[in-house]
């Protein structure tokens, strides 16, 4: 077995976060070790884009790696703002708006405006209401596996969960839920050739997927109007708040965002969650003797860990100084969540795996700000209720091989992980 890298063992100018082979697609402590060398290091690190064939290469971005300089962008969106792209270091074609011009990607006051009329789905009533769903789903999925001793985490257990229960939210028939689960896998596994083999493809795929999920939405969308259900598609689409409601595309795009982020993170949190107890049993020991004090602390340090979403970009809309670097307007900067979630300027031993860390400052759900994850606390729900179900009625569930992970630099994902646990009865 060979030695974990150290900051030691790595040269800062050997590191390219544009390179999706020679960083994104090395091992896990690699890429901790190189991010702890970029935090050490003076001022902000800048990159050149990534080069795609299909795309002009953009000047170049700033990496922010501390937690507190992350903060500072996400507090000021009038100076770092998100409506010229926040997905990903390079623009967006035009073409992709249509479809993938949800309010993570605008500024206030549209951002504003959306936000308030999407958030009606997002209640404190509301997600009381959702709990004795996920309960339901959470209770059914293990029904379907615990009689077997063995299965994919990630295909029966993590991703059923939050697929189930947005479709749910939206009215997404269950008949749609294989399409929907196929679909996000494209868009947010772009850059891995399991899911768009043909790399000169990429626009083409990302552009039939958004246009596929898009169309269902509106055929939907049409009929709720028609037909209101008690569904967030009949609520969207009938909603008016201070006299204005979502057109169709500003519907579909909500849901692309909603399914895609909302499904992948906690997918990822689950998956990544039943990896980590595996390989640290002593904190699933720990879990396990106070479920009830433990689980509010081992869900955000799952979160911490996990960082499902990696990163996020802001650009300059005036000059700013940050890190002692002087940034002007136009320039962008990756937010490295990963990165900052592992920050030693807030987290004491943060290479540690504790269920039971308190403080806990992470930024797992993004920065503070007006683009805070509007999920958040769904997601938190979710995996909650998940884990409680899991370490109740099949508590030594563990990985028999290592996660295959998504090749992605935006996605901290797993794509299979197999586990074995101590046959039981469904209830």
């Amino acid at each position: 077995m060979s030695a974990q890298p150290t900051t030691t063992d790595i040269d800062p100018a050997s590191i390219d976060l544009s390179d999706i082979e020679s960083f994104w697609a090395k091992p896990i402590d690699y890429r901790h070790a190189a991010f702890d060398v970029l935090r050490e290091g003076p001022g902000l690190p800048f990159y050149a884009e990534p080069q795609l064939a299909f795309l002009p290469q953009g000047p170049g971005y700033y990496a922010l790696t501390k937690l507190d300089d992350i903060v500072t962008a996400s507090r000021t969106p009038g100076v770092y703002i998100s409506g010229k792209g926040a997905t990903g270091a390079v623009d967006q074609p035009v073409e992709f708006r249509e479809f993938y011009g949800s309010m993570i990607n605008m500024d206030d006051p549209r951002h504003a405006r959306l936000r308030r009329i999407v958030s009606r789905g997002f209640t404190p009533k509301m997600l009381d209401a959702l709990t004795e769903n996920v309960s339901r789903v959470a209770t059914r999925i293990v029904d379907e596996v615990i009689e077997s001793g063995e299965c994919d985490a990630v295909a029966d257990i993590s991703a059923r969960l939050p697929l189930t229960i947005i479709c749910d939210m939206m009215g997404i028939p269950a008949s749609q839920h294989r399409f929907v689960f196929d679909t996000t896998n494209v868009i947010l596994g772009v850059q891995d050739p399991e899911y768009v083999p043909d790399k000169d493809n990429i626009i083409q795929a990302l552009l039939d997927a958004g246009k596929d999920m898009a169309d269902l939405v509106r055929g939907l969308a049409k009929l709720r109007a028609e037909k209101p259900t008690d569904d967030l598609i009949s609520k969207l689409t009938n909603a008016e708040i201070d006299g204005e409601s979502l057109t169709p595309d500003e519907l579909a795009s909500f849901f692309i965002l909603l399914v895609v982020a909302g499904n992948e993170t906690t997918r990822n949190a689950i998956s990544w969650g039943i990896e980590l107890l595996t390989k640290h049993p002593e904190q699933r020991a720990a879990w396990l003797a106070d479920l009830d004090g433990v689980t509010p602390t081992a869900v955000e340090e799952i979160v911490r860990w996990a960082s499902p979403v990696i990163f996020m970009r802001r650009t300059l809309a005036e000059p700013a100084v940050l890190n002692g670097q002087r940034l002007e307007p136009d320039d962008k900067v990756l937010m490295f969540y990963w990165a900052a979630n592992r920050d030693p300027a807030h987290f004491d031993h943060p290479e540690r795996f504790d269920v039971r860390r308190s403080p806990n400052p992470h930024i797992g759900f993004g920065g503070p700000g007006p683009h805070f994850c509007l999920g958040a606390h769904l997601a938190r729900r979710e995996i909650t209720v998940m884990f409680r179900e899991l370490l109740t009625r099949i508590p030594d569930i563990h990985a028999t091989a290592e996660p295959t992970r998504l090749k992605s630099a935006f996605i901290n994902g797993i794509k299979r992980l197999p586990v074995a646990f101590t046959p039981g009865v469904a209830k």
